[in-house]
């Protein structure tokens, strides 16, 4: 089977010794500009030519383009030419740039903040990483490619194929996508579009030469009125001092072998919350004698999440999620970084009455963590394992398993210090998947086994939060069970028995009460809707219709009203997104939003803000 990561023909630079993501570096710390360190953001206008051919890297499109045009930095490029809307193959970015002299040395690292999917990456002409899997960033060390007397050649190569042994997976076979029989275009095993490129942001970075950090982890804990803050740091094979500083504490960080740890105590702290998300400045420096040689600081929220039976707790307080399922999707930009969308959809969240979200089916921006931090957010992070499949093999399951750790590992590495993020969502929606020569049993078998060792791993990077699936309706409860909260998908009333809301809520309400019976966990409703074209009325309401939305949003509140075990209800969805071509996806658009792809109000959303601002 080709190399998922192999595009373009063999040659010597192919060949060449190259960088994984963040070599030598123990974290994927924002970058910072202070005292000692530097940061250049070399988004913006790139040249970019497709290259169908995938001839790039045998002709040396590193060092220049044939044929290039402009394209935005980051965006994606399909709302953007013509001829790439339902381009997924090879593509090609080149930037050219001055490194600024006075960084000359230091140590620089190039970032590219999420390439989606796959990509190389090449300076002056010598490619320095690879990086497999979209929605994270990765990093890498230059120095020594930089030339300081003329402009650096930088140049991207991206793709997107669908492929099945990928996570997401594409379709195993042509033809074959998210709705069995009844594919989009392009083929997905997901229901919403493949956009590609450069989707976050590029930079350059510096950091002093002699010693760095690393990396940061913070955990905080709470005890009677204080709060207590115990940091890791990370920083090489570093055998000095430091110090932490936060608010008027302070601690010394002694050394060993590139690791310290120290504890500080906050008397009265004021515990993070939505009502109260208040952040305290946290600065780690490397000290020799007087002399400070490096220096970090970060955001940190005070607050501890549990789970105690039938309840979510935050800071020891019972805690339920209003809110939505939604997606890093908008016109033109696409999956692109679009920081006023993100402002415009957090003062819609809080105009509506919601406390959180979840990043229905990847990670987003890390600037949107950032934001929900300061804005007292609360995050269901998820990984990119949306369409899994346990009918393929042995071989392929142990493949995906791989690529889950990695997207873990980079996603609680990248976000494990922000207070937002509250729960890690290890998959949504995993299928069966049964072919007549793997029965369902073993299917069903090989997705505890890999959802078991996938928890297991998530609890070992990261002991302080809970962990969830994102179960399909239909779906194994066995998997469900595996986990902390059990979260599941419902379409009573759409999917299923549709136009007879009635009934749809009593079936619901059967369910509900028979997995808590079984399971015995806190559960979250992380997905229910149904598409609604804007304008569209009718009465009595009737599927499509804005009535019919708010009575079937109505039914799934009034359900849960008296089960206090749902300590959770997401909408699907914040806003209408885009999709795949397909017969029921009408202009290729998941109308299940309660906000148009523009962000106007359905009267859904007007239901919802009485509903939840009632208090």
């Amino acid at each position: 089977m080709k190399d998922p990561l192999s595009h373009g023909n063999d040659t010597d630079h192919k060949k060449a010794a190259h960088k994984p993501a963040i070599p030598g570096s123990g974290g994927l710390l924002y970058p910072q500009q202070n005292l000692l360190r530097n940061v250049l953001e070399i988004s913006g206008l790139w040249q970019f030519q497709l290259d169908p051919k995938e001839e790039g890297e045998a002709q040396a499109w590193f060092n220049a383009l044939p044929s290039p045009r402009m394209i935005p930095v980051p965006c994606s490029w399909n709302d953007l030419f013509d001829d790439a809307r339902d381009y997924l193959g090879l593509a090609w970015y080149r930037h050219e740039g001055y490194a600024p002299s006075s960084w000359r040395g230091q140590r620089v690292f190039l970032r590219v903040g999420s390439a989606n999917y796959a990509a190389k990456v090449w300076v002056n002409g010598m490619i320095v990483a690879e990086h497999f899997g979209g929605h994270l960033p990765f990093a890498v060390e230059i120095t020594d490619q930089l030339l300081w007397d003329r402009q650096n050649i930088i140049a991207i190569s991206v793709e997107n194929r669908q492929l099945p042994e990928r996570v997401p997976p594409g379709p195993a076979a042509a033809g074959a996508g998210a709705f069995g029989s009844l594919p989009p275009f392009p083929a997905t095993t997901y229901d919403f579009f493949p956009y590609a490129g450069l989707h976050r942001p590029v930079l350059l970075y510096s950091v002093p030469a002699a010693a760095h950090i690393d990396d940061v982890t913070v955990v905080t804990t709470l005890d009677d009125e204080d709060g207590v803050v115990k940091v890791a740091v990370s920083a090489g094979g570093y055998a000095g001092k430091g110090k932490l500083q936060l608010n008027d504490s302070e601690a010394e960080l002694n050394f060993c072998a590139g690791s310290a740890e120290a504890i500080l105590r906050v008397p009265s702290a004021r515990f993070w919350c939505p009502e109260d998300p208040y952040l305290y400045l946290l600065t780690v420096t490397l000290t020799d004698e007087d002399q400070t040689i490096d220096a970090y600081s970060l955001d940190i929220g005070i607050r501890t999440i549990a789970v105690c039976g039938d309840q979510l707790l935050l800071n020891g307080q019972p805690i339920k999620l209003t809110g939505f399922g939604k997606h890093e999707d908008f016109p033109l930009s696409g999956r692109g970084q679009n920081l006023p969308m993100w402002v415009r959809d957090y003062e819609l969240l809080k105009w509506i009455g919601a406390n959180s979200y979840r990043t229905s089916h990847y990670p987003y921006a890390e600037e949107a963590m950032m934001l929900a931090d300061r804005l007292g957010v609360l995050v269901i992070n998820e990984i990119p394992a949306v369409g899994l499949n346990f009918g393929d093999g042995e071989a392929m399951t142990a493949r995906r398993l791989a690529q889950c750790r990695q997207q873990l590992h980079e996603l609680i590495l990248r976000d494990k210090n922000h207070p937002s993020t509250i729960i890690w969502s290890l998959a949504n929606e995993p299928v069966t998947g049964s072919t007549p020569d793997v029965p369902m049993p073993e299917a069903v078998a090989a997705g505890t086994s890999f959802f078991r060792q996938l928890y297991g791993e998530a609890h070992r990077l990261d002991g302080t939060r809970p962990v969830t699936l994102v179960g399909l309706q239909g779906g194994p409860a066995e998997w469900l069970g595996l986990f902390d909260i059990v979260s599941i998908n419902r379409y009573y009333g759409w999917y299923a028995m549709p136009g007879r809301l009635d009934r749809a809520r009593r079936e619901l309400e059967r369910e509900l009460d028979a997995l808590h019976e079984s399971l015995g966990k806190p559960i979250i409703m992380t997905e229910f809707g149904a598409d609604t074209l804007p304008g569209a009325h009718n009465t009595p309401p009737e599927m499509w219709t804005e009535e019919y939305q708010v009575e079937l949003l109505r039914h799934y509140l009034d359900a849960v009203e008296n089960r206090p075990f749902v300590v959770g209800m997401h909408v699907w969805a914040f806003a209408d997104f885009k999709t795949g071509q397909n017969i029921i996806r009408a202009a290729a658009m998941n109308f299940k939003g309660v906000f148009t792809r523009d962000r106007r109000p359905k009267m859904a959303a007007h239901f919802l803000r009485s509903r939840w601002t009632e208090s």
